[in-house]
């Protein structure tokens, strides 16, 4: 038996393991924390059980169908099946890997690239006029920190780990405007007590995410009157002490319940603040750059589609045609 001979029976043999483990080890030191503690846990939830012992090179394209659709179907703790977009997270990994494998080690892997898991296109929450107003109504009556926040997600976009790691100092008063560079999650982190969870304040996962955001008028008189000193929270002006994004998310959920408001959730304000934005004809590569979007075309795909309310001030544009027949 020759030597390449050799080299190619035993490449045959590295299992998915051996190879998961050095991609791992590989992108570690290019990764976010956040990063390194999705992919480790993708790993070790899905991957790892599913093909760990299996030789890399076994594996093939129906191998990864299957399991996106077993996953879709089957997956999850209480095995209900998992959100397709969780889905393609964990395909991402897979090709990531295989990827690795044939250009690093230059193992005969099967070319996936093409698997994908269809994402059903969801219909976006906004607030009607009606509902933002009852908010705005709501918000104004009862003076909090944590209501401002609520407001200041309305009429600028920010997202809840946005607001949720702001601070005072981020306002820049002199200027009007806000400087988004941190956001704040709850992660899991890996010990050997076990499955444990900790809130990370980092920079934005993209650098489109870093950005400054204009203050309405109103908004910042409302600002002026609440400011705190500069290290403080915005949420809770104090330093050492932050309201973290599921506490967050809980405020507002009791808000809307006092408004009687139902079906939303704390990322509905920021639909909500880019559908009024396109209704009031904001020109579409601001909007976008208010937004963090890395691109003008996830603002006009996600966004740029007219309300019911405005679909129905331009059909009551041709009444005036009713008027031609008299």
């Amino acid at each position: 038996m020759t030597k390449e001979k050799k080299n190619n029976d035993a490449v045959k043999e590295v299992v998915f393991r051996q190879v998961a483990e050095e991609w791992f080890a590989f992108l570690k030191p290019q990764l976010k924390e956040s990063s390194i503690v999705k992919y480790r846990n993708i790993l070790n939830l899905y991957l790892l059980p599913e093909y760990g012992e299996r030789p890399i090179a076994e594996i093939g394209r129906s191998d990864i169908m299957a399991f996106g659709n077993e996953l879709l179907t089957n997956g999850g703790k209480k095995q209900e099946g998992l959100s397709p977009k969780t889905v393609m997270g964990i395909i991402a990994v897979v090709k990531s890997i295989f990827g690795y494998a044939a250009q690093e080690l230059e193992f005969p892997v099967s070319d996936i690239k093409g698997v994908y898991v269809k994402q059903p296109q969801k219909s976006l929450r906004v607030l009607s006029r009606l509902e933002q107003q009852k908010v705005n109504r709501y918000l104004s009556r009862n003076p909090s920190l944590c209501n401002l926040g609520i407001l200041t997600c309305l009429y600028t976009g920010l997202r809840i780990g946005e607001i949720c790691a702001l601070k005072w100092g981020d306002i820049r008063f002199d200027e009007q405007y806000l400087y988004v560079h941190k956001t704040m999650q709850r992660l899991q982190t890996l010990s050997e007590e076990g499955e444990r969870t900790a809130v990370l304040i980092s920079a934005p996962k993209s650098e489109c995410s870093v950005r400054k955001i204009p203050i309405p008028n109103e908004l910042f008189r409302l600002l002026v009157d609440y400011r705190r000193p500069d290290e403080a929270y915005f949420l809770t002006g104090y330093s050492e002490r932050y309201m973290e994004p599921r506490t967050m998310e809980n405020r507002f959920k009791l808000m809307l319940s006092h408004c009687g408001i139902s079906n939303a959730h704390f990322h509905t304000l920021r639909h909500t603040f880019a559908t009024r934005c396109v209704e009031l004809g904001f020109d579409v590569k601001s909007l976008s750059e208010i937004l963090g979007h890395s691109t003008v075309n996830i603002t006009m795909n996600r966004y740029v589609h007219p309300s019911m309310e405005l679909k129905q001030k331009n059909m009551n544009m041709l009444s005036e045609l009713f008027l031609e027949r008299a």
